[in-house]
């Protein structure tokens, strides 16, 4: 998020003393944390997961859905007082191009701040995020322990990036690893770097992303919650202030673009079974 003008801003509350961001708690549904040391080897589930999350990706390329994103300032009395929002399809041109379309995107209310190209980045891509193999050695990952999540025996990993190339976001947190698939099903943390510097400040909250199985092979993810008070320190033009945001995005209405491709892992063809309309089968899903 970047600060508008003073000029142009609502006036602000009185300044705060608060770190840029305010950590979201976990939500229910975790259970106790077990720090003991997993019977295979931290290492390997890494390189197990990030095998598994490259498998994802690639399957993802092959999948149109729907992304509703809703962007939200919130005054003192924790009402919204404004508000960017955005509906896209990603899907498939004519030529089998994977492109995203603007479905519904009224004019923005927002009035203290304004979106900026890396708040775009990190809902496109940052917020459903995805570790694979090519990643790994851009993070520090370190092994937290196991932890139930709903009736998900899942590994925990800390991740935080080694170096910040610019240009790049990265995931500064933790993430939730099921046990028996591999993948990635919760991720908690924030989107780096921060652009700290006064009168070209742009923050961003800490968010949570959720992932739910749906076609029987890999785990989508289907909710994002970003919640925070960002605390622009002012410049030049600019006024401090303390913004309350909060950000929430949908995805939904996944479903395999007719191709004749197939997804290969370990020499099999796990390509998920289509019916005759071409959409996935459904399958139970694992929560």
């Amino acid at each position: 998020m970047v600060l508008l003008a003073a000029g142009m801003c609502v006036p602000p509350a009185m300044a705060q003393d608060k770190d840029s961001f305010t950590p979201m708690p976990l939500d229910a549904g975790f259970g106790k944390m077990d720090v003991s040391a997993p019977a295979t080897p931290p290492e390997q589930i890494i390189r197990e997961f990030a095998a598994k999350e490259s498998e994802f990706r690639e399957a993802l390329n092959h999948y149109t859905y729907r992304r509703e994103a809703r962007v939200q300032t919130l005054d003192d009395d924790n009402k919204v007082d404004g508000e960017w929002y955005e509906v896209d399809d990603v899907i498939f041109d004519s030529s089998g191009r994977r492109t995203e379309k603007v479905v519904f995107a009224p004019q923005s209310t927002l009035q203290r701040v304004q979106m900026s190209p890396s708040d775009l980045q990190d809902i496109q891509h940052g917020y459903p995020f995805v570790l694979t193999t090519d990643q790994v050695p851009e993070y520090n990952i370190t092994y937290a322990g196991k932890q139930q999540v709903d009736e998900v025996d899942c590994y925990v990993f800390d991740v935080k990036p080694k170096v910040i190339e610019k240009g790049k976001r990265y995931l500064d947190g933790r993430i939730w690893v099921d046990a028996t698939d591999l993948q990635i099903v919760v991720t908690d943390g924030r989107m780096v770097p921060d652009d700290t510097r006064k009168g070209h400040e742009d923050l961003h909250p800490p968010f949570m992303t959720w992932r739910q199985q749906v076609d029987g092979h890999y785990w989508f993810p289907v909710y994002t919650k970003g919640e925070g008070v960002l605390h622009f320190a002012g410049g030049s033009g600019y006024m401090a202030q303390d913004v309350h945001i909060r950000d929430i995005v949908k995805y939904a209405d996944y479903k395999r673009f007719g191709s004749t491709s197939k997804i290969i892992f370990e020499g099999q063809d796990i390509t998920p079974q289509q019916n005759q309309q071409g959409q996935p089968q459904q399958q139970p899903q694992k929560k």
